[in-house]
């Protein structure tokens, strides 16, 4: 693909969620979701994408007046907005305590199960373990092991 191909590529086929979040703090949940909603030739309405992952009632709070777990939240909607094929999510559990880790990736998971290909990178081995499933270990840019349904075994 040439450089305008992999853009519409991207817009079309993947959904990308960062550790960070990435929400504009100005704009409510509902609007973070539906400005990328302009990029995306065909996106699901936002409201309802945000009902989905559990924030029905927080469509109009601001980041600032949103958990980090509800931020996240947010930041998968916007991810989900254009029906990705597949969802990149780098560390996404990475600023946020136990117990809402625990609920993203129960959210990433549930995705997962409605068909959309989920890929997860993480330095957590307690969410390796505790999810079970196909398991890619990289080692300096080499791929070291790949495993289906595995935990953490990788010892430096």
């Amino acid at each position: 693909y040439d450089r305008r191909q992999l853009t519409e590529y991207r817009r079309r086929d993947v959904g990308f969620v960062f550790q960070f979040y990435n929400l504009i703090q100005n704009l409510t949940a509902l609007e973070n979701v539906e400005i990328a909603a302009q990029l995306c030739p065909h996106p699901l309405d936002a409201a309802e994408v945000l009902r989905e992952v559990g924030l029905g009632e927080r469509m109009k709070n601001f980041p600032a007046q949103l958990s980090g777990g509800e931020q996240q939240r947010v930041a998968i909607a916007r991810a989900l907005i254009n029906r990705p094929a597949i969802l990149l999510a780098d560390e996404p559990t990475g600023n946020l305590d136990p117990h809402n880790a625990m609920e993203i990736m129960g959210l990433l998971e549930e995705i997962n199960r409605q068909g959309t290909t989920v890929v997860v990178v993480t330095h957590s081995s307690e969410i390796v373990n505790m999810m079970r499933k196909r398991v890619i270990t990289i080692q300096r840019g080499i791929v070291v092991g790949d495993e289906k349904e595995s935990g953490y075994w990788y010892e430096d």
